[in-house]
């Protein structure tokens, strides 16, 4: 694969090439950025996948529901329903897509739609919900849409200052476009890290005036959980283990069981992988399945012994309330 992505370099300019005029003709005017009345949130990276998004729209719809009528919309990938779809009773992993279906199973009392066109979304949103804030998942390269204030992620392993432009790199966008960000989050960092190793990282970021740097790890949860049962990982230990990851960037993940001493093996599907009748024959034969709650909503009701891992973003020092604070004062 990495001799593929060299191979691939001249795309990857022609790719850069298109990413700087897009953004020229945003910048200059030439191609419009709509605003709208209600505060918009747009949580994204420069990256393709992989630094934790779904986990921070979570937080933040956890931060601002108690205090504003919260929506997210979302472009629904890979969901199998077209145009605007406003989740209800009946949303279903086909009809919202599975990151946008998580979120809403958790968090059934808040607004949650999916269309691609956000403009689109967001007016209908704005006409017949009428809410205080809109959350935009996944929406830092969608410059139709002028947002109110932005949080760029970027994953410790793989930061954006390092990166190239897609297919050689992992960049689906410019590196000066994180200046469009009021807070950029450094997202699965090792528990470790040391006050000296994220100033080095900030000096690598160059923040401007106007930007916070923010640094996060990821948190499991060792109790695990199912439609209506759970267990510890301590009592998987003593089971027959198959981990199935359909995520962009299972590592993380991978190492903290590893840390827990589970034994287990592991089946590595792609991003959003829309699992077979024939792969779900050969899931039902394992004895034990633990998975993400991203491929859980996936994989639930069609597989027995099935057990999701929680995950939430935990910030360093005082980084969760410097987050809410400025939240409460773009609120305001």
């Amino acid at each position: 694969m990495q001799v593929l992505r060299k191979i691939l370099f001249p795309v990857s300019l022609v790719y850069a090439l298109v990413v700087y005029i897009r953004n020229y003709f945003y910048d200059k005017g030439v191609l419009s950025s709509k605003s709208f009345k209600t505060p918009t949130i747009c949580i994204g990276n420069l990256s393709a996948g992989g630094t934790g998004k779904t986990p921070m729209v979570e937080l933040l719809v956890a931060m601002l529901k108690e205090t504003s009528k919260v929506a997210v919309l979302s472009r629904g990938y890979r969901r199998k329903s077209k145009g605007f779809v406003l989740a209800d009773e009946n949303a279903t992993v086909d009809s919202l897509g599975d990151e946008p279906f998580q979120i809403f199973s958790k968090f059934p009392d808040i607004t949650l739609a999916v269309d691609a066109d956000r403009r689109n979304g967001i007016t209908i949103l704005e006409d017949q919900v009428k809410p205080e804030v809109i959350l935009l998942d996944d929406a830092y390269q969608h410059r139709k849409v002028k947002c109110d204030f932005s949080i760029l992620l970027t994953s410790f392993g793989d930061l954006y200052v390092y990166d190239w432009y897609l297919p050689t790199g992992n960049l689906r966008d410019s590196k000066k476009e994180a200046g469009r960000a009021q807070v950029i989050v450094v997202t699965k960092c090792p528990k470790d890290l040391s006050d000296q190793a994220k100033k080095a990282i900030t000096i690598k970021l160059k923040p401007e005036s106007h930007q916070q740097v923010l640094f996060s790890y990821l948190a499991y949860d060792d109790t695990l959980r199912t439609i209506d049962s759970s267990t510890s990982l301590e009592e998987l230990k003593l089971k027959e283990v198959t981990l199935v990851t359909g995520i962009a960037n299972p590592k993380p993940l991978v190492e903290y069981l590893k840390s827990e001493r589970l034994k287990f093996e592991h089946l590595k599907f792609k991003d959003h992988h829309d699992f077979s009748e024939t792969e779900l024959t050969q899931l039902r034969q394992k004895k034990c399945i633990l998975t993400t709650e991203k491929d859980f909503v996936r994989l639930k009701n069609k597989v027995d012994n099935l057990y999701f891992i929680p995950v939430q973003h935990r910030f360093f020092d005082d980084g969760e309330t410097v987050l809410k604070r400025t939240l409460e004062e773009f609120m305001k």
